[in-house]
């Protein structure tokens, strides 16, 4: 059994807070990216949803007259340090695995190299997986924050995703995720 689902994640007030102001719609559809593609490639389907769930928490409002201003997220933003430290907290204040939550971590740390001074990180497949799960859902300028998800869809989308994550782990080890 999973020590914290996402829904556990998703209803936490911390969550909802930085993940509406990033986008709940991309933050959903980059879990089940990032499951999709640990499945694919054997790597734990648990951390991967989670990871991509949360991977945009640390994002900051880079407003400017009223209206994002890409150029100055591109140029200043840390979201990605931000957000590991986020996520982390509040993954080990839900009661995760302080080893998944590190991991879950650490893959948010590097889901992007847009804070890093070179682009030559050499990344865990797990950082991979969040990394292009993140890429399939972008669109330009950032309009991928901007999509919007009924709570109630979210939520579904949610408890489906839980259930899909729970359905392999029980394959993976029959009885123990009761």
């Amino acid at each position: 059994m999973r020590d914290v689902t996402l829904e556990n994640i998703f209803k936490h007030r911390i969550a909802q807070k930085f993940l509406n102001r990033s986008g709940m719609a991309h933050a959903i559809a980059v879990a089940y990216h990032s499951f999709n593609l640990a499945r694919e490639q054997g790597q734990d389907v648990d951390i991967a949803a989670k990871a991509g769930f949360l991977h945009d928490m640390g994002h900051y409002t880079w407003y400017r007259n009223g209206k994002w201003d890409y150029e100055l997220y591109r140029k200043n933003d840390i979201h990605a340090i931000k957000g590991a430290e986020r996520a982390h907290k509040l993954l080990i204040r839900l009661g995760e695995n302080p080893v998944k939550a590190k991991t879950i971590a650490l893959a948010i740390l590097f889901h992007t190299d847009s804070f890093l001074p070179t682009n030559d990180i050499v990344r865990t497949p797990m950082q991979e997986i969040v990394k292009l799960a993140d890429e399939k859902d972008e669109e330009e300028g950032g309009m991928h924050h901007y999509r919007k998800i009924e709570y109630d869809r979210a939520m579904k989308s949610i408890i489906r995703l839980d259930k899909m994550i729970d359905d392999i782990l029980e394959k993976e080890n029959p009885g123990q995720n009761l």
